[in-house]
C-alpha cells in the first residue's frame, strides 16, 4: 500500500468519527514475519458499479469474497481502509480453536436448552473443518496439536472437570481432562497450572500468512481486493447502497460488513452500538535458548489459554519464540501506557519464571470485537435492506470467521441455511448505558481480577 500513514497507536473506534485510513501495520511479529504482502486491487480511482461490496479486507471479508465466487459465481469489490488485515487479522494471537464468542457450551445449554446447543456445536464444528480446509491449502506455518485450557488455581478444577463431562457427554468431544503432573509431562511447563482440558481440535496458524492466502486465493476466483479505500459515507436508496470512498463512489445491491472491532460507530445505523471494541496486548520473546526451552518445556505447539476470566492466551511459535497476550488498557488514550506491558510480563514470569527477564521483542495491540451477549452474529439486521455483517466473535474468530464469510455469502446469494440459531437469526444487542460502558468496563476489570486472582 503505498504512501502509508505512520501508524497511530492510540486509534480508539468507539471514540472516532472516521475509519482509520491510509496507515500502516501495528508493529506486530506477524507484520515482520510473513514477507511481502501479495498484489491488491490499489485505490479505489472511479466509480463503479457491483454487485455485492464487502467492507473490511481481514479473515471475514476476504473469505465471504472468496465463498461467493467460488460457490456462487459472484465477484464482490472488497473496500478496505488500510492494508490488507491492517485490524484484528493481524493482531491476534494465531490461535483457531473450536469455539466462537466467549460462552462455554455449559453456557449455551443454560440459555438455549439442549437442542439448540447440540445446533449450534454442529455449526461450529462444520466452521472448524471449513478452517482446517482453508488452512491444509495455503503455507501459514499451521500446527495442528489442539487446545489447552489450564486451570490456573486449584478451585478451578472442578470447572474443568464439569466442563468436559458436558462436552463429552452431550456433544461427543474427545476431550481429556489432565493433572498438573500430566500436563507438566506432556505438554508444558506452567508454574501457575492445576491441571488442565485437553481438546484435539486446535490449530495455530500465522495469522497474516493465512489471510494472504486468502487474499490470494479470492483473486484468483475474481473478487476484487482495493485497499487505502476507506468508507467515508454511505446512502442507500431505491435498493443502492453508495459507499463513498476518497477514489470514488461504489454502488452495489448488496453490502457485507466485515470489519470487526475497527468501524467507527457513523458507518451505518445498523452497526451503532452494537459492537463494543476491547483492547488486548501481545507480546513475543526473542528467540528461546535450549535451557530456557528445557526450563519451560515448551515443546507443544498446540494453543495455550488458562481460566481466568481477564484470560492469557499463549503458545511456542514455530522459530522457539514464545508469545503471550491478554486484555489491555481500556481506551486508546492509555493504551501506551507502560502498565500494561508490565502486567503481561509479569504475567508471563508466573506462568514461566525462567522467562522473568527475557528481552521482548515485539509489542502491540489490537481491538477484539465484543457482543453484549458474548456470542458472535452472521445476520441480515433488516430484511428491508440488502445489509449483511458477520461481527462479534469477541477474541475466538481465527478458526470460525472463516465459516462466517462462508455463511454471509450464503445469505448474500440467497442460498438456504439453518438460520434459525441464536447466531443467525437476530440482530447484535445493542449495549445499554452506552455512555457508561468504559466506566462500567474499568469496574468489571477490577472484579474480574478479584475474583481471577483472590476470592
Amino acid at each position: 500500500m503505498p504512501d502509508a500513514a505512520v501508524y497511530d497507536p492510540r486509534f480508539d473506534p468507539l471514540t472516532a468519527r472516521e475509519p482509520a485510513a491510509c496507515s500502516d501495520y501495528a508493529p506486530t511479529y506477524w507484520v515482520a514475519t510473513a514477507g511481502a504482502p501479495p498484489p491488491d486491487d490499489g485505490r479505489v480511482t472511479g466509480d463503479m458499479d457491483v454487485d455485492v461490496a464487502v467492507i473490511g479486507a481481514g479473515f471475514t471479508g476476504l473469505a465471504c469474497a472468496l465463498f461467493l465466487a467460488r460457490e456462487h459465481g459472484i465477484r464482490a469489490t472488497v473496500l478496505e481502509a488500510n492494508g490488507v488485515a491492517w485490524g484484528c487479522t493481524s493482531r491476534n494471537g494465531g490461535q483457531g480453536q473450536l469455539a466462537s464468542g466467549r460462552l462455554y457450551r455449559s453456557q449455551w445449554i443454560e440459555r438455549w436448552g439442549r437442542d439448540i446447543a447440540l445446533r449450534l456445536h454442529a455449526e461450529i464444528l462444520e466452521g472448524f473443518e471449513t478452517f482446517r480446509e482453508l488452512v491444509r491449502e495455503i503455507d501459514c506455518d499451521a500446527r495442528e496439536e489442539g487446545h489447552l485450557l489450564i486451570a490456573h488455581r486449584r478451585k478451578k478444577m472442578d470447572f474443568i472437570r464439569s466442563e468436559s463431562s458436558v462436552m463429552n457427554r452431550v456433544f461427543g468431544c474427545r476431550t481429556e481432562v489432565l493433572d498438573r503432573d500430566a500436563v507438566h509431562a506432556r505438554y508444558v511447563n506452567d508454574a501457575e497450572c492445576q491441571g488442565a482440558l485437553f481438546e484435539p481440535d486446535g490449530i495455530c496458524v500465522h495469522p497474516l500468512k493465512l489471510a494472504y492466502g486468502y487474499l490470494r486465493k479470492a483473486r484468483e476466483a475474481g473478487a476484487r481486493v482495493h485497499t487505502a479505500s476507506p468508507v467515508l459515507d454511505w446512502v442507500s436508496h431505491n435498493g443502492v447502497h453508495r459507499l463513498r470512498t476518497p477514489g470514488g463512489t461504489v454502488r452495489a445491491r448488496a453490502v457485507a460488513v466485515a470489519t470487526g472491532a475497527y468501524a467507527p460507530q457513523t458507518l451505518h445505523p445498523l452497526l451503532r452500538g452494537r459492537i463494543y471494541p476491547v483492547l488486548s496486548n501481545s507480546i513475543v520473546t526473542r528467540v528461546l535458548e535450549p535451557a530456557e526451552l528445557d526450563a519451560c518445556k515448551l515443546e507443544t505447539g498446540a494453543a495455550l489459554t488458562d481460566t481466568r476470566t481477564l484470560r492469557y492466551y499463549y503458545r511456542r511459535l514455530p522459530d522457539g519464540r514464545l508469545q503471550i497476550g491478554s486484555r489491555s488498557a481500556v481506551t486508546g488514550a492509555d493504551a501506551q501506557n507502560p502498565v500494561h506491558l508490565r502486567r503481561l510480563t509479569q504475567g508471563l514470569a508466573k506462568k514461566f519464571p525462567a522467562l522473568a527477564r527475557v528481552p521482548i521483542e515485539y509489542s502491540w495491540w489490537g481491538w477484539v470485537d465484543v457482543s453484549h451477549d458474548m456470542m458472535p452474529r452472521v445476520a441480515r439486521p433488516d430484511a428491508r435492506e440488502a445489509v449483511h455483517y458477520a461481527l462479534g466473535y469477541g477474541g475466538n474468530g481465527v478458526s470460525y470467521s472463516a465459516q462466517a464469510g462462508r455463511r454471509m455469502a450464503q445469505r448474500i446469494a440467497g442460498r438456504g441455511g439453518d438460520w434459525d440459531l441464536p447466531i443467525f437469526d437476530s440482530a447484535l444487542p445493542a449495549h445499554p448505558l452506552a455512555p457508561l460502558r468504559r466506566l462500567g468496563q474499568r469496574m468489571l476489570y477490577v472484579w474480574h481480577n478479584l475474583r481471577d486472582e483472590v476470592l
